[in-house]
């Protein structure tokens, strides 16, 4: 039998193979945002462009190593996917083990930070590490750099705002929901209710009293269902189109994260039955709610199509109480209807599109050939995708978006100081 101590040990084991997981800190008035860009020579320059978990790891570890990155952010402040988020949301890994490089989350965070925590830590981690970013800097393209832009320049980046600035590398980390995407369903002009992306929600408030379906049942898409019902809306739906893997956040104080980290090494042929035998144990069968078990495996679905597991905290409960009902999949709209896939319609007052979201690399970067045709880059995490071209944050696991986007940033960065030793010098 596994006992309480014998997890315990396990944790403490994954703690330390985290590295820096603790720390605190404080903004003081010297550390408000410096807007600019640093006086280095173009041939020696590097730009991260980014301001989110991905770009600030990134800059903090180039830093480390003596360069003086620039972080271009579109939003005004750092992490400006973390502020479009609604407000329940959580961090989905334990806060020890989902630290980026060189100052962990503050223990005052709590085991699963809120929204609004892992801000203050962003901003935190910015002043910490003293970073250069300038907000407001939207970036359109990257275009190889060309003679006259002088030696050891690589690249040009040309913002929204006309702006031409050239650097020798560039690390690109603007992350997997940087464009929210709502599918083209036919009749969907005409709809005479609400239609929201998920980015768009922020609480339940604006549709109390409202018969409302969400679409798609993935992380988001069922915290905003449950946030719905526990917040007033009348009815909720949420469509499910793919049935979704679904993990107990913790079971007897043990979290999912951990385990995902534990396995994420591990061929999909010995994880996948292992999950199937734990959702038997941990998930009630939800196949008369309208939410039957997968075919495939869990560790499969990861690797096949990036779709990390629904973690459950409530959305369970929600289902079997009725707060929530499943739906077949959404194909049109009709007027004032909803038209599903088993051929009924909804009168939905509210749709709330938890539909995903795309990387938007394509103006920036698809005309040098370095990305997939799903748009994910063809090389990242590590080796450069093209001299001086680096991807960061685009990959995706069961050890938690923060712990890979700081194993990424520890590999590009000696990358970048390699190459930046062998740069003309002025």
């Amino acid at each position: 039998m596994i006992t309480r101590p014998f997890l315990s040990m396990l944790l403490g084991l994954l703690f330390l193979l985290d590295g820096d997981n603790g720390g605190s800190g404080t903004v003081g008035a010297g550390d408000e945002k410096r807007m600019g860009i640093v006086n280095v020579d173009e041939s020696r320059q590097v730009y991260v462009i980014g301001g989110g978990p991905a770009g600030l790891a990134a800059a903090a570890e180039l830093r480390r190593r003596g360069m003086q990155p620039v972080v271009l952010e579109r939003g005004e402040q750092v992490g400006t996917s973390w502020r479009a988020g609604y407000d329940r949301l959580h961090l989905h890994t334990v806060r020890g083990l989902s630290g980026l490089p060189g100052f962990g989350i503050p223990r005052a965070a709590g085991r699963w930070p809120s929204r609004d925590a892992v801000i203050d830590y962003l901003e935190r981690y910015r002043a910490r590490h003293e970073l250069e970013v300038r907000g407001g800097a939207e970036v359109e393209r990257i275009a190889a750099a060309g003679a006259a832009d002088g030696d050891g320049v690589r690249w040009v980046i040309n913002t929204t705002a006309g702006e031409r600035l050239p650097a020798r590398s560039v690390v690109v980390a603007t992350g997997h929901a940087h464009t929210p995407y709502v599918p083209d369903w036919p009749g969907l002009e005409a709809y005479t209710g609400q239609l929201r992306h998920a980015r768009e929600y922020r609480n339940a408030g604006p549709f109390a009293g409202l018969d409302v379906l969400v679409v798609g049942v993935g992380n988001s898409g069922s915290e905003i269902a449950t946030d719905l019902a526990e917040g007033g809306a009348r009815r909720v739906w949420i469509a499910v189109r793919t049935p979704p893997q679904i993990v107990r956040r913790d079971v007897a104080g043990w979290p999912a994260h951990a385990t995902g980290i534990l396995v994420s090494r591990l061929p999909a042929a010995v994880v996948d039955p292992v999950a199937r035998l734990q959702r038997r144990l941990t998930i009630p069968d939800l196949t008369p709610y309208g939410i039957p078990v997968p075919a495939d495996g869990l560790l499969s679905r990861v690797r096949r199509v990036g779709e990390v597991p629904l973690q459950d905290v409530g959305f369970i409960a929600a289902v079997r109480s009725g707060l929530v009902t499943p739906v077949a999949a959404v194909t049109g709209f009709e007027g004032d209807k909803v038209l599903l896939a088993d051929g009924s319609a909804l009168g939905a007052q509210a749709v709330i599109a938890a539909t995903g979201y795309r990387r938007g690399l394509e103006k920036m970067v698809g005309h040098l050939g370095v990305l997939e045709e799903s748009g994910l880059p063809k090389v990242h995490g590590g080796a450069p995708a093209a001299p001086g071209l680096y991807f960061l944050g685009y990959g995706v696991s069961l050890r938690g978006m923060l712990r890979d986007i700081a194993g990424d940033a520890r590999r590009i960065a000696p990358a970048v100081a390699r190459d930046h030793q062998s740069a003309p010098r002025p």
